[in-house]
């Protein structure tokens, strides 16, 4: 399992272990003059995530209130021809195989077929810019303050 040991007297292992046990490898290197010296690698550990903080869950209750983004031109298209879809196609039950469908239709449509729905995405997107400068507005002046809680449900 070791090659030779090289003119530096220090033998090492033909190849790195892959088993897995501990989280770490012990690698014996002999010198020439037969000491054994122990060296340690250490294997790097999963990245875990952070623990949220306190602070974090009061953003993310303030956040809570923040207005959502509405979706594209080509969702709104994608719920209209899931039903028709599924009206002409009742034996097809895959998700995957309606959203293929719908895909090449969308890149098959021309830009006229595609007005309609581009249209409804716009008004949408001008709804969502009001309803977040209104939050933006509310947020300056204070109106979600820290101190809020969530007194919806004790009623």
């Amino acid at each position: 399992m070791t090659k030779k040991a090289d003119k530096s007297g220090i033998s090492r292992p033909s190849s790195p272990s892959l088993s897995g046990g501990s989280g770490r490898n012990l690698e014996v290197a002999v010198n020439s003059s037969g000491e054994a010296r122990r060296s340690t690698r250490l294997r790097l550990q999963p990245l875990r995530k952070p623990k949220t903080s306190q602070k974090k869950k009061k953003l993310a209750k303030l956040h809570g209130n923040m207005p959502k983004k509405p979706p594209t031109a080509f969702f709104f298209f994608l719920e209209d021809f899931r039903k028709q879809y599924q009206e002409q196609n009742p034996e097809v039950k895959s998700m995957r195989e309606i959203g293929k469908t719908c895909g090449e239709k969308w890149k098959t449509m021309t830009y006229e077929e595609k007005v309609k729905y581009y249209d409804i995405a716009t008004e949408k997107r001008e709804e969502f810019h009001r309803a977040m400068t209104e939050y933006t507005k509310r947020m300056e002046s204070g109106e979600y303050d820290e101190s809020e809680t969530d007194s919806d449900f004790s009623e």
